[in-house]
């Protein structure tokens, strides 16, 4: 699957995000530092959305989240309320689902970009999803980055309220949701980039 070259705009975006980042690892990331999210930020934030972007809402108050933890091919766990101080994406998406075969490259090219000490993608596979059936979903679409956690029992999906695929939600450094988008989106777009941009200089 061939990817779109990058614009000039989306260029300058990723450039932003790594520099943002680079300072942030640099001084240390600390989850009991993290800032609130204000009202000025949220009108921020969502003046920043456009395209499929639009359909980010974004809370009024940051959500915790039910103590949780998804599956590791190797069958080990991780706990999605061990946040280590980054913003983190969770992406809940399936082998059969449409939109994800469209979506997970973005989200695998921004992991390749921005993954590190400040910033994590969580991509969970939920319900029956073989793993011979996601190594194969992974090679078509031309993803290499991304690593593979199980939900299979949909068990965090339906506690975190996941109706549909995707989904994608945000959580802050503490790992509270701050933020969901209901079906895809371009991770890649000057729109996402943007968001992420201000989150990470807020320090959200």
């Amino acid at each position: 699957m061939t990817r779109p070259r990058n614009t000039t705009p989306q260029r300058a975006a990723r450039c932003v995000l790594a520099a943002l980042l680079y300072a942030a690892a640099a001084v240390g990331a600390n989850p009991a530092l993290a800032a609130p999210l204000t009202a000025e930020l949220r009108t921020e934030l969502e003046a920043l959305r456009s395209g499929a972007m639009k359909k980010l809402v974004i809370h009024d108050a940051p959500r915790a989240i039910p103590a949780l933890s998804v599956e590791t091919p190797d069958g080990g766990t991780v706990a999605l309320a061990d946040s280590n101080g980054k913003l983190r994406i969770l992406n809940f998406w399936a082998t059969w689902c449409a939109p994800c075969r469209m979506e997970k490259p973005s989200l695998d090219t921004l992991n390749a970009e921005l993954a590190g000490p400040d910033f994590e993608i969580i991509a969970i596979a939920t319900g029956r999803n073989s793993l011979e059936g996601i190594k194969k979903f992974n090679s078509d679409v031309g993803v290499t980055t991304l690593k593979t956690y199980l939900d299979p029992q949909q068990h965090v999906a339906r506690q975190m309220g996941v109706l549909g695929l995707p989904i994608t939600v945000v959580l802050d450094r503490e790992g509270n949701e701050i933020a969901r988008l209901q079906g895809g989106a371009d991770w890649q777009s000057d729109s996402a980039r943007a968001i992420l941009a201000r989150l990470l200089e807020a320090g959200v």
